[in-house]
């Protein structure tokens, strides 16, 4: 195969993954790591992607980059459901207690999962600033449906604000399942939105036990603002493997990872 052919299928890659590994692409077109890293630097140098330890990511992949909901919907559908259905293991089968939601597309899937359970001993009490988790679960048989408000941002359809935060400080969930836009080993969790993270902080500031929602698009992901470090987490759900740098991390902060 030339290396014309070969950095095509990399981009190729990239797009619909949103992110690549040198080992695992060395071993798919039985190549070097070199040659796969020259690839990459070739890549990167006609700015089609960039570079990120270990590996390379999408170029749209900057700091501030942030996609609609509806658009980041119709992105790893099945990784996400299969990561909602394994976060729900956290719950436990009794069921009862209390959690909150973030938003995001992961925690959206969680939420159709949570509100199609049936039978609980005592009902879930669920809070969350999400418009989205907030419809999904609203007459939902099995739980206690409290949704915080403030001004709703239209990308993500979360209320943020002082209002919000304020009153996601006064809580104490037993367990709170986020999102992230990206998650690496140096700066924990990131967000592109400053009102975004506020709010993210105030609920794993709040939460007795953190779990985060993340599939293997986000690793190595380092938006404008960090709003978690590693430390602050008890799990990880996700769907792949993380870099071996992430997974260092990971142990050292004692964070739990679950792979759906």
């Amino acid at each position: 195969m030339y290396a014309t052919e070969r950095q095509q299928l990399i981009e190729q890659l990239i797009t619909t993954e949103g992110r690549v590994v040198v080992v695992d692409l060395a071993r798919r077109f039985g190549v070097t790591t070199e040659t796969v890293r020259r690839d990459l630097d070739q890549l990167e140098t006609a700015g089609l992607v960039r570079r990120v330890h270990g590996g390379a990511v999408a170029r749209t992949r900057v700091s501030t980059a942030e996609t609609s909901f509806v658009e980041r919907t119709q992105r790893r559908t099945d990784a996400k459901l299969a990561i909602a259905a394994r976060a729900l293991d956290a719950i436990g089968t009794h069921g009862d207690g209390s959690v909150y939601i973030d938003a995001g597309t992961t925690t959206a899937a969680l939420a159709g999962l949570l509100a199609q359970r049936t039978t609980t001993s005592h009902p879930l009490e669920v809070v969350t600033h999400s418009m989205t988790v907030a419809h999904l679960l609203a007459g939902a048989p099995a739980l206690n449906l409290t949704a915080i408000g403030g001004r709703v941002r239209g990308l993500t359809a979360a209320a943020v604000g002082a209002q919000t935060v304020d009153a996601i400080s006064r809580l104490r969930p037993d367990l709170a399942f986020i999102g992230t836009n990206g998650l690496s080993a140096a700066f924990g969790l990131s967000t592109p939105d400053p009102d975004e993270a506020a709010v993210k902080r105030a609920v794993i500031a709040s939460a007795r036990r953190v779990v985060v929602l993340a599939d293997a698009e986000k690793f190595d992901g380092e938006l404008l603002v960090s709003f978690g470090r590693l430390a602050d987490l008890d799990i990880l759900v996700t769907d792949a493997e993380p870099p071996a740098d992430l997974v260092a991390a990971l142990g050292d902060a004692d964070v739990e990872v679950w792979i759906a």
